[in-house]
Parts: C-alpha cells; structure tokens; sequence
C-alpha cells in the first residue's frame, strides 16, 4: 500500500507543472500578439505614403506629430523595430522550447529538433511576421498611429534606447569603413534601361532617360550649328545693315567676325541693341559687341551646360584644332539633348527628312545623331567610318573621299546612301535604302 504523503506530493508536484504551463503558453500568446503588432508597425510605418504624409502635417495632432518624427529618423526606427522584434522572437523561442522539454519528455532529440524547427518556426512566421506585414502595408495609416505611442516611448527610455543608440552608431561606423564608390559606366546605364524598360513608360519618357545617360558623353561639335549655316554678322556692316539682318534673323545673339567667318571676334545681344534702335545712321553698334566663350570640339556639353550656369551664358563658339570657329552651341541645343526639339516662333518648319516608298531622304546637313534617331539604329556602322564628320553629307564624303555626283552612292553595312542633290561644295540631299 503506498505512503499517503507520497501521494499528496505527487499531486501537488503535478499541479505545480500544470500552472507553469499554463504561465508559459499565456506568455507565448501575449508575445505573439506583440510580435504581431510591432512587424505590422514596422510595414505600416515603411508603406506611409506621400499625400499621407501630407496629411498628417494637415492634421497636426500629438499623434500625427509623432508618427512624422518616426519617419523622419528611419535608421533609427528600423533598428528600434528590429531590436523590438527580435527580443520578442527570441523569447517565444525560449518560452517554447521549455514547454516542449516538458511535454516531450521521452521523445528523441531529433524529433524535438523537427518540432521546434518546423512548429516554432511557421507559427512565428505566419502569426508574427506574414500576416501582421500585409495587414500593416494595407492599413499604413491606422496602424502607424496606434504604434507611434509605444515606439516614441521604449525610444526615448533605456535599455532600448541604449540598444538602438548603439546599433544606429555601430552600422554608421562599419558604413563608413566599408563605403566605396559605386562607379556605372553610361554603357551600362544604357544597358540597365533598355532591359528595364516597362509597360506603362511612355516612348517619350524612354527616349529622355536614354537622352540623360547619354548626355554625359556627347561632345560639342556633335550638336553644334556649323559656321556654314551661322547667322553672323561681319563687324565692317554698317548699323543699318546690322538693323535689317537682325529683324530679318529672329535670333537673340549673333556670332561677329573679322575678315572671315571662322574668325568670330565678338557676340552682339540683341537686348543691348534694342535701347539704339532709333540712333543715328552713324552709331558705332560695336562697343555693344560681348567677349565670345569659346570652347574645344571634344568639349562635353554636359560641362558646358555647368559652364553656362557659371557664367550665366547662354552661347559658346565651337573652335577646330586650327583656332578656327566650327560652329555655334546654344543652351537651347544642350538642353535639346535630353528633351527632344523646342520649337519656337522662330524655328523654320524646313523638312530635314522626308519618308519615301522605298526608304528615306535626308538633308545632307542633318547630325549623324538625328539620322540614328530618325532610323532607330544605335549606328555602330557608321560611328567606325565617320572620321571627323558630324553631319550625313560630311559622312558620305569622309567614306567617298570626294563629293559624290547625283545619282552615285556608298554602302555602309545594310544601307545604301545615294546622291540626290549635290554641287562643288557640298551634298545637299541623299536618299537612304536598307538593302
């Protein structure tokens, strides 16, 4: 027959299992739920979005101030999350595994092992982490607000405060060691848009990220007007004379030159002419005439564009290797670059190109750089037999080594470029096929 006192100790040892029990499962759920609230805080917070913000400055509330002086820190509140979330993870783990210990006592360790990976792991996961995130990026408002009381207050009190200091200051420090630059060549950036290039992205807001990443790399002399189409004016002109071209040109500033063309000794803005308009025959419209900027052919116009806001120009002399001036660039031409044409009241609707039934033709002073836009084709052909020529005209006789007569033609790869219109001078039209 068994002792009584053995009894009653087993009994009260059993009870004593059961509460403890109890005290652990009620602590496991208890941090559930806060792991719950604090992941969906942590989605909530990171899913505010702007015209929210917008209203939360409206509101201008106790809570909506807090909620904003969260955001407005998001190192720090992402290392407060974190330590948050990960202090209540670790201690369902803890919790659970004493729990398993006890409930399978007998049971192998490996089989303990699988519990305690697969259970522990899915229950915090789904519970914890799954559904609070998507329930917290679909509620970012709501839930931001209900959180900003508790998060404001374990940030500002210790030992979470001490914790997120020294997390906060700890990435800093190992940033800074580890910071290198990130150097992407615009090859690749080219590279990066065109395969990322989706659905609901215009052909126009392509062709201006593609217009940006090139714009690094294009030089003066391939957007520059050419001295043989410059409005300039010769500084021996009479100021009449100087009247009736300017009415007549409808440009702003105009390039001066000295004996020849390619000697450009001065810019004459036309604001300053406006006040003499009504001077006599005899004023001496020179002294009105600027210092002219002038740059290298191989200058990047995405420097010259720096330089224009420097200097607050607006016009630059393209020189050749010789001194001599190439061409004129504008600000308007810098800037065509990435935007595409601007048209004004005083462009000329002149055709540059036209669409045939068998192919195109094209001004024999169109830019190579118009020309692979207009045929879609990144012009690698052409780029290798170019030389020096900027223009399709100066293309064709840099390939020939002469100016073509009408009807003779050159083949570049798959196209053919034949002479329609040409004089001792120059090539004038050229029609271009695909073979």
């Amino acid at each position: 027959m068994p002792d009584p006192s053995e009894s009653i100790g087993l009994s009260i040892s059993l009870f004593v299992w059961t509460s403890t029990e109890t005290v652990y499962l009620v602590l496991i759920f208890l941090l559930l739920v806060l792991a719950a609230f604090t992941t969906s805080s942590e989605s909530a917070f990171f899913s505010i979005k702007p015209e929210e913000k917008e209203q939360l400055k409206r509101e201008n509330s106790k809570t909506s101030k807090r909620v904003l002086s969260l955001i407005a820190k998001p190192r720090e509140l992402i290392a407060l999350l974190l330590i948050s979330i990960n202090f209540v993870n670790v201690g369902i783990v803890i919790l659970s595994t004493l729990i398993l210990n006890k409930v399978m006592d007998g049971y192998s360790e490996l089989s303990k092992l699988l519990v305690e990976i697969f259970g522990i792991t899915l229950l915090i996961l789904i519970v914890g982490e799954v559904i609070p995130k998507i329930y917290g990026a679909n509620n970012a408002l709501k839930v931001s607000k209900l959180m900003s009381v508790p998060l404001d207050f374990i940030r500002k009190n210790p030992p979470i405060s001490w914790l997120k200091s020294l997390l906060v200051n700890g990435t800093s420090f190992i940033a800074r060691l580890g910071k290198k630059d990130l150097k992407i060549s615009t090859d690749e950036l080219e590279y990066a848009i065109a395969i990322t290039t989706e659905e609901n992205t215009t052909d126009d807001e392509q062709r201006l990220l593609e217009g940006i990443v090139r714009f690094g790399k294009t030089e003066a002399d391939q957007i520059m007007t050419p001295r043989i189409e410059m409005s300039s004016l010769s500084i021996d002109s009479t100021y009449q004379e100087v009247v009736s071209f300017v009415i007549d040109a409808g440009f702003s500033r105009i390039p001066v030159f000295s004996d020849k063309e390619d000697n450009v000794v001065g810019i004459l803005y036309i604001k300053d002419l406006l006040p003499n308009f009504t001077s006599a025959e005899d004023f001496d419209w020179k002294k009105l005439l600027r210092k002219p900027y002038f740059v290298p052919e191989n200058k990047k116009i995405d420097d010259l564009l720096q330089d224009f806001r420097t200097m607050k120009m607006h016009m630059a002399v393209v020189v050749d290797e010789y001194g001599g001036a190439a061409g004129i660039v504008t600000l308007e031409d810098i800037l065509e670059e990435i935007v595409g044409d601007i048209t004004d009241e005083f462009d000329d609707d002149q055709v540059e190109y036209q669409v045939l039934e068998d192919g195109f033709s094209f001004a024999g002073r169109t830019s190579l750089i118009d020309f692979y836009k207009i045929l879609d084709i990144e012009g690698e052909e052409f780029e290798e037999k170019k030389g020096d020529a900027e223009t399709l005209g100066g293309f064709v006789v840099e390939v020939a080594e002469r100016i073509l007569k009408n009807r003779e033609f050159i083949v570049v790869g798959k196209w053919k470029l034949t002479v329609i219109s040409s004089d001792k001078k120059r090539i004038k039209w050229i029609k271009v096929q695909s073979l």
